[in-house]
């Protein structure tokens, strides 16, 4: 997992630029936010990544009916806490996808654990399908979704021959080997800022279907092609349905030369219909998540709304899962206040 840039986006005056890319002014609450936050020093932001196995999980995003990673982890919270704790995560992965590097937020009010110890208290409650890799302390409006600036997924591929039934948990299995050159040349089509509505779910109602890819590519690791793509955020369903697009182009492209142009020509359509078959969720990974300066998509909206409602993208929340996410737990300290993750302690009379 690579390392995690340790600069901060900050926000200039508000201003419109061509493309994807919206810079919005800081709303006022907020300088006053982070200076009651500073003052009641009892409550402190972390952040953990985490690791986990997606197949019996209905999903990250918590849900009434079937069981999730945020529910997990906040049931552990909330036995640690004595009250109830909401978390923030860097990406929402659908049911059987599953993660290594997925990043959290929460504020702890206990003051007898150092931020790096709660990995450990957090893996004595937790199921074993779910693990804390690490547990830090975070600056007060840190945000694990809204501060990201990269997103990076890895598809596992198991080509050829009889898997055994272990590693088809964590990877699809083809009874092939594709042609990793034409992968390729489809695969670098991709890179760059595109309307990726061909790769969409029908029920994905993001406000933009563009979105910026930096990195495309396969490559075999060991035993298994292994497709990796990163990007500002993605789009609902957009990576598998990439994958699945790339190995029904593969097998009937007559080159690379060839193949470049089926992908070019399907990306440019905009047509849904148009994709392939979307690939199975088992072979999927949040591989990690990245923060520092935001050059493509939306700065970080501080203290504003968050677009449009509806199903969105594999790096979002639901707008219910947004609301919850910014009630505070209340304060034994202050009656008239909450704090609200991205902003810190607010009054409510504000």
């Amino acid at each position: 997992m690579q390392r995690e840039s340790s600069g901060r986006t900050q926000p200039p005056s508000q201003r419109e630029t061509s493309g994807q890319e919206r810079v919005y002014s800081e709303d006022p609450r907020t300088s006053r936010a982070r200076a009651d936050f500073s003052a009641k020093s009892s409550v402190r932001a972390v952040k953990l990544v985490l690791a986990y196995d997606g197949s019996d999980f209905s999903g990250w995003q918590r849900q009434k009916n079937g069981r999730s990673v945020q529910e997990e982890l906040e049931k552990a919270l909330a036995k640690m806490h004595g009250h109830e704790i909401r978390v923030t995560g860097a990406g929402r992965t659908d049911a059987g996808v599953h993660a290594m590097g997925q990043v959290a937020g929460f504020y702890t009010d206990i003051k007898s654990i150092a931020a790096d110890r709660f990995v450990f208290a957090l893996n004595k409650l937790m199921p074993r399908d779910v693990r804390v890799l690490s547990s830090e302390e975070a600056p007060p409006d840190f945000h694990a979704r809204f501060d990201a600036s990269l997103r990076r997924y890895r598809y596992f591929l198991l080509c050829g021959g009889t898997p055994d039934p272990f590693a088809l948990r964590y990877a699809h299995s083809l009874s092939y080997y594709p042609r990793v050159a034409v992968l390729n040349a489809m695969a670098a089509v991709v890179l760059g800022e595109h309307d990726f509505s061909t790769f969409a779910s029908a029920q994905d109602a993001s406000e933009s279907r563009s979105r910026h890819i930096s990195e495309s590519i396969f490559f075999f690791e060991r035993e298994r092609l292994v497709y990796q793509v990163a990007g500002n955020a993605f789009l609902w369903r957009q990576v598998r349905s990439l994958v699945g697009t790339f190995l029904e182009l593969e097998r009937i492209a007559e080159s690379s030369a060839h193949g470049e142009a089926l992908m070019r020509e399907m990306l440019e359509s905009r047509d849904r219909g148009r994709a392939g078959t979307t690939a199975p969720a088992c072979g999927l990974f949040l591989w990690n998540v990245e923060y520092g300066e935001r050059i493509h998509g939306h700065t970080r909206r501080r203290g504003g709304a968050e677009g449009s409602g509806g199903r969105r993208s594999e790096s979002s929340e639901s707008k219910d899962t947004r609301a919850r996410t910014t009630e505070a737990e209340p304060n034994p300290a202050s009656g008239g206040s909450r704090l609200v993750p991205g902003l810190g302690w607010i009054d409510e009379g504000e």
